[in-house]
């Protein structure tokens, strides 16, 4: 009990150089389990598009980026002929531009796909989809910035197209994209095939099966089941790398806080040490006190990051416009591995300041100025 007294003193004797470290190591938690949270939430919504009533995706093999891939136009049909599929849904994955709107998404459909079949139709009727090439459905954000409503001609890329329809989807993707139909959107962007296949199963224990036929009979093919796809994709590989970095510089910049502080607090104490020398203090009760003072000013920055990007992602998910872009739920593994990593980042600051004041001798230290 007083040896955490005297941790406390130690920190309350010197308020601003606590506080400075204690916001460094919050900032760097708040930044981390922002960046991560919001990019991963990202990748889960491109994932939940290519898995929209689906279980396993076939696409292009060694293509950087699906929006490259391009998958025969027959594939789907035949394969939905296998008698262990459900069915096949071609789609076709491309970047339009508008009026003030360089990136829309858009998506090639079948009048059957899930993503409109299972969407909210606040105007039109899915039944119209697909009868006219010139026809497109649009998401209810993308309808808004477009200020395009049911029966108006909306001009996208080269072309102006005809809306019958506006959607809402629960991924903020899709709600602010287009959807045109399959033949139109391969005319548009001069594509003879689709992007994926998107197969559904009857049975989930024939995935290996439908995967192996596809190698064998498509070898410039690959078939991958969701969480495969998930965890192979280079983009999604690159995003999650992006967040770890991005996060772990900031706690690299947080422990450079705390060490510059632990070493003004020794330097400051030489005296102070000296004397908790002369008094019984071992060196490993010296090194204990430091270590507990970096650990305490570590825990309570954590604590204050994580209300910090707690109160940042709820606040952007609220943002009008990023509405449905923005995942506010946050994992309780991710944010364990945050609370570690600024532990660690704590203790790793007060090495050196620790190994500096085990080192002082007490006859020379109580001679200090």
């Amino acid at each position: 009990m007083i040896f955490l007294k005297l941790i406390l003193t130690n920190l309350r004797r010197h308020r601003i150089r606590s506080f400075i470290s204690i916001a460094g190591i919050a900032f760097s938690v708040a930044a981390m389990l922002t960046v991560v949270t919001i990019l991963q939430g990202a990748i889960g919504m491109f994932s939940s598009i290519l898995s929209s009533d689906s279980e396993i995706i076939v696409f292009e093999r060694n293509v950087s980026d699906l929006f490259f891939s391009n998958v025969p136009a027959s594939l789907a049909g035949e394969v939905s002929t296998w008698p262990t599929v459900a069915h096949a849904d071609p789609v076709l994955f491309g970047i339009v531009s508008s009026a003030d709107h360089p990136i829309i998404t858009c998506f090639g459909v079948t009048p059957s796909d899930a993503r409109i079949r299972k969407a909210t139709w606040l105007a039109g009727d899915r039944v119209d989809f697909g009868k006219s090439n010139d026809d497109v459905v649009l998401g209810s954000r993308a309808a808004d910035f477009l200020n395009a409503t049911v029966a108006s001609r909306v001009p996208i890329g080269h072309g102006t197209f005809h809306v019958i329809g506006i959607l809402r989807a629960a991924n903020g993707f899709e709600d602010g994209g287009v959807f045109m139909p399959l033949a139109a959107a391969q005319s548009f962007f001069h594509k003879e095939g689709s992007s994926v296949v998107t197969v559904k199963l009857r049975n989930k224990d024939d995935a290996a099966a439908f995967k192996a036929q596809i190698k064998q009979k498509y070898p410039n093919l690959i078939a991958l089941e969701d969480t495969e796809f998930q965890h192979s994709y280079s983009q999604f590989k690159i995003l999650k790398a992006t967040a770890w970095a991005v996060g772990g510089c900031g706690l690299i910049l947080g422990g450079l806080g705390i060490t510059n502080t632990m070493i003004m607090s020794v330097f400051t104490r030489i005296r102070e040490i000296a004397i908790l020398r002369v008094n019984g203090f071992s060196n490993t009760q010296i090194a204990a006190m430091i270590f507990g003072e970096s650990s305490c000013v570590a825990a309570f920055g954590a604590f204050v990051g994580l209300v910090i990007g707690i109160v940042a992602l709820f606040t952007l998910k609220h943002v009008p416009a990023l509405d449905g872009y923005v995942d506010a739920s946050i994992k309780p593994l991710l944010m364990l591995i945050v609370i570690a990593l600024a532990l660690l980042t704590g203790i790793a600051g007060a090495l050196y300041p620790a190994a500096y004041a085990m080192r002082i001798r007490a006859v020379e230290a109580l001679r200090f100025e």
